[in-house]
């Protein structure tokens, strides 16, 4: 007598397909690669592929041996143009143009939000939000460097307008990242204090602002590393800085020049990112 099968349970719940297998070649991947491939092939040819010529054995050496020398007698001569006058000048730019960045960043922050809030600082009216938002993004279009020269048109040559320069630029920046924490906020404590009788004010006070300064304050931070090292190239262009005696010690040769510079922003960038990086966990 032959065993009888058991019946299959009709309650049984049907399998569901798994999770594609990542390994899995597909014909999207394969055009996906494909495109990326040709790209690289368009970036290299775009670029112009040239090998170093035959002096550059001389220059290396020459570069060398003046970083294993460099010109000491640089770093102080209470002249106010030697290296640590013009680091310090660097970063009186950087920290200028970064205040300059928060002070107007903040309200373009909240005209930047789309989303209603309870003490009537988030949504606006859709042409507002979406204007600043062009606006913001015309900013940021414009590297340092170019608003450097306009400025030095503007005000004339100086640290002043490396620090107009790098605000205005750090604007369209921090004011896009400062929405960006303005949005995730929760609208629960700013709802409860506008049902108690609070006004706009309150609200801002004790709903929104001490959340917000903790995330605000780190990127002004991470902001400010991000201006110093802008702020070493602007001297290029007349805008202060240390980057003009960098760009003539180049075109001089004196690498032992370029070797002592190097060091000091090297240095200084080093210990700004540390103190930064402190701070900022401190704000978490």
């Amino acid at each position: 007598m032959s065993a009888v099968p058991a019946s299959r349970d009709t309650n049984e719940a049907p399998r569901r397909p798994g999770p594609p297998d990542p390994r899995r070649w597909t014909p999207w991947r394969a055009v996906g690669c494909a495109a990326l491939a040709a790209v690289l092939v368009w970036a290299f040819v775009g670029v112009g592929w040239s090998w170093p010529n035959d002096t550059w054995p001389i220059v290396l050496g020459a570069m060398w041996e003046g970083a294993v020398a460099p010109d000491l007698a640089f770093v102080w001569n209470g002249s106010g143009e030697d290296l640590v006058g013009l680091i310090g000048q660097t970063l009186a730019i950087a920290f200028l143009g970064t205040a300059i960045a928060v002070v107007g960043a903040v309200p373009l922050a909240f005209l930047a939000v789309s989303r209603r809030r309870a003490s009537g600082r988030g949504r606006r009216p859709g042409p507002v939000s979406a204007g600043t938002g062009v606006v913001l993004t015309i900013v940021r279009t414009f590297p340092e460097i170019v608003l450097a020269v306009i400025f030095v048109k503007m005000v004339g040559p100086g640290p002043f307008a490396g620090a107009l320069a790098i605000g205005v630029h750090s604007i369209g920046m921090l004011a896009r990242l400062y929405a960006e924490e303005i949005e995730r906020l929760s609208a629960g404590p700013e709802e409860a204090i506008a049902a108690l009788g609070g006004t706009r004010a309150h609200v801002f006070a004790w709903g929104q602002l001490p959340r917000l300064l903790p995330p605000l304050c780190s990127l002004a931070l991470n902001r400010f590393e991000i201006a110093v090292r802008s702020a070493t190239i602007l001297g290029i262009v007349g805008a202060g800085g240390i980057g003009t005696p960098i760009i003539f010690a180049i075109s001089s040769r004196s690498w032992d020049r370029v070797a002592i510079i190097v060091i000091g922003i090297v240095v200084t960038v080093t210990i700004i990112d540390a103190v930064s990086s402190a701070l900022r966990k401190k704000l978490q």
